[in-house]
């Protein structure tokens, strides 16, 4: 009668017939992974940092057109400051949101599943099943952190000539094109 093993007996076998040494250094090499938990950790703390310098920008913001308005004055470039400031808001929290998807990212590829996150319905954002997976999610948010960053520099500009406006507008046009071709693969 020929005898069949499961996966699980064979893996039994193979670690009684593997020698001392070699388990306990592949046990050692296993664990290192467990260094990941320091870019995570930190990772987290630099999108909360991020997340709360930009809300305090964003309220410094808002007092300021509070008092713009309640004292009834209409500083010069006031229109522009306000979007400059709000821009640059924007731009911290999207490299917070960088960071949190590279922590949950790293967290999820070398230590464990988030457990809490498989069971909420807005997890899938956050879901990481590879580091291509990481990689393509990071990419998008860090060309959309550089689309902002643009725009907040193309405001502060001074355009002299035609030649400065036609390289902005090919400089948009650039921009719109890498932005279809990137979401054109998602489809």
């Amino acid at each position: 009668m020929k005898e069949t093993h499961t996966e699980k007996e064979h893996q039994q076998m193979d670690a009684e017939y593997q020698p001392l040494i070699e388990r306990v250094f592949e046990n050692a090499l296993w664990g290192t992974r467990f260094f990941v938990i320091f870019a995570v950790i930190f990772s987290m703390i630099g999108g909360i940092a991020l997340f709360v310098v930009a809300s305090v920008d964003i309220w410094h913001v808002a007092t300021m057109v509070f008092n713009v308005y309640i004292h009834g004055l209409h500083p010069e470039n006031f229109h522009e400051e306000i979007v400059s400031n709000l821009i640059g808001a924007v731009d911290l929290y999207l490299i917070a949101i960088v960071l949190f998807i590279f922590g949950f990212g790293l967290y999820e590829l070398f230590i464990s599943q988030i457990d809490v996150a498989k069971r909420s319905a807005a997890s899938r954002i956050l879901e990481i099943h590879s580091l291509d997976e990481l990689k393509d999610k990071l990419a998008k948010v860090i060309i959309m952190v550089l689309i902002v960053s643009f725009f907040k520099r193309a405001m502060h500009t001074t355009y002299e000539s035609a030649l400065d406006m036609l390289m902005l507008a090919g400089a948009i046009l650039s921009l719109a094109v890498a932005f279809y071709f990137m979401h054109k693969g998602d489809h």
